[in-house]
């Protein structure tokens, strides 16, 4: 087993230079929950991998169930302080926090497989266990509401009169820091290079201003953070999708390196799984 493992790694590392070499930037993979404590891991590694470079360009294959906004803020720091560009490869999924994460990127490369989330944070509940705060919110929205028509159950009254107040708070500013993140980063970097016009006929090449820029990371922040949309914390926003709501995305599907990143992430996923990893980062040097 221990041999197989070293030869996987072997394989992996191989596929990884293939990919940077290709496109002429370092290459990092994070496969896992985004949560506090996991800063350490990625500061090491990102300045482990930037000590050996010369490269300015950062590529990030992401795969992750979501986790935490103050932690995506504190992984944004470290890649943005090391590196000029910093893109996003999503082979598969990236929820939540993962999206939020990804919307940091000067650009994000999906096929036509790979989905990303609604931006739904993850807070720690008074047990300690990763919960979504927007359905908590939502929830009990609509139990104020149903009170105020006179519609309350006994035991609807029972579930608001046990909600604790300073954990609703946690999760209202979760959702108000999760917000406010993919906005500022959205104009800083993703739209960054969005100059001129190119899509909208009454204003086809003209120059796009800085408050047209963040009328639009609004827009997108408020459609990816609506639960009446999209109903459920992990419910898959394709291309397609990310499309309508006006983001642009680097599409890979008829690529020819489309099979470089296959190659890799697939070898990748079946190890994962086979050691039955929960988080696992990987560089040209690691593991």
């Amino acid at each position: 087993m221990r041999d197989a493992n070293e030869l996987v790694k072997k394989t992996l590392k191989y596929h990884l230079e293939e990919l940077e070499n290709y496109f002429k930037g370092d290459f990092i993979s994070f496969t896992g929950p985004i949560i506090d404590g996991y800063e350490p891991i990625l500061l090491h590694v990102v300045e482990d991998l930037k000590s050996r470079s010369s490269r300015n360009k950062l590529f990030f294959i992401l795969t992750t169930m979501g986790g935490s906004a103050t932690a995506v803020e504190r992984f944004v720091n470290i890649l943005r302080h090391n590196y000029k560009i910093v893109n996003f490869i999503i082979p598969d999924y990236a929820y939540s926090a993962g999206t939020i994460f990804c919307m940091s990127g000067d650009d994000i490369f999906m096929d036509y497989y790979s989905v990303l989330g609604p931006i739904d944070p993850q807070v720690k509940n008074k047990e300690g266990k990763y919960v979504p705060a927007l359905g908590y919110l939502d929830k009990v929205n609509e139990l104020i509401e149903k009170a105020a028509q006179g519609k309350l159950t006994d035991a609807e009254f029972l579930i608001l009169k046990e909600m604790d107040l300073a954990e609703l708070k946690s999760y209202e500013q979760a959702k108000e820091l999760t917000i406010d993140l993919l906005k500022n980063w959205l104009v800083k970097y993703k739209f960054k290079n969005w100059n001129i016009h190119e899509t909208n006929p009454q204003k086809k090449g003209k120059r796009v201003t800085l408050a047209e820029k963040k009328k639009r990371a609004e827009e997108i922040a408020d459609k990816l953070s609506d639960n009446n949309t999209w109903k459920s914390h992990s419910r898959p926003i394709n291309i397609e999708a990310l499309t309508k709501l006006k983001l642009k995305i680097v599409d890979y599907s008829k690529e020819e390196y489309r099979e470089l990143i296959r190659n890799y992430y697939e070898l990748l996923s079946d190890f994962i799984m086979k050691n039955n990893y929960d988080f696992f980062i990987n560089t040209r040097f690691l593991p």
